[in-house]
């Protein structure tokens, strides 16, 4: 039995076809369970101790911010969707909510120390605080690799949001979730 090339075609196309749709189906979701692999933290979960340098020398706790809804951002330098996300940062979170004393936000450079993030902040004129964790210790609280990394911590000291990455959608529900938290706050809520 010879069969022609078109007959081929059209069982090798369709079988093709529904083995595509079936990976493009469940790369999403091995996605998913691998950034769950790395996260460390679940929200619910109390936000581990740490302490940080809040300025050269000067060192602080996160648990002295109990009280005030805290964003934390892991990021790196190098990182491209960092580097997309923190000028929407500094835009649409910080610098509506800097002079609130209701709300903390921390930006932790992964691996980088004071000699990097200080020329990095003047030179991209970020005027919210990007912090050193040179040696991982806060990353590692969190998560095990990937970033940026966002974490919102509730005045409880629970967290109430994580997410790994950088898209629009998510940094909108992150934008308005503080936005909703710190109206409920001030409205005694």
């Amino acid at each position: 039995m010879k069969l022609s090339f078109i007959s081929i075609l059209l069982y090798v196309v369709p079988v093709a076809l529904k083995f595509v749709s079936v990976i493009l189906f469940l790369f999403p979701i091995a996605l998913k369970a691998q950034q769950d692999q790395d996260t460390l933290t679940k929200i619910g979960d109390r936000v581990p101790e740490f302490s940080f340098e809040l300025e050269k020398g000067k060192m602080a706790n996160i648990s002295d911010y109990k009280g005030r809804l805290i964003l934390i951002n892991l990021f790196a330098t190098w990182c491209p969707p960092c580097n997309t996300e923190l000028p929407l940062v500094q835009k649409q979170i910080w610098e509506k909510y800097k002079d609130n004393p209701k709300f903390a936000f921390f930006v932790f450079g992964r691996e980088e120390g004071w000699d990097i993030l200080v020329p990095y902040k003047q030179k991209k004129g970020f005027t919210f605080p990007i912090l050193p964790d040179k040696d991982r210790r806060i990353f590692k609280k969190f998560a095990i690799q990937s970033i940026p990394r966002n974490i919102i911590v509730d005045q409880d000291g629970k967290i109430i949001y994580q997410s790994v990455g950088y898209t629009e959608k998510e940094f909108a529900e992150m934008v308005t979730l503080i936005e909703r938290n710190l109206k409920q706050q001030a409205q005694g809520k």
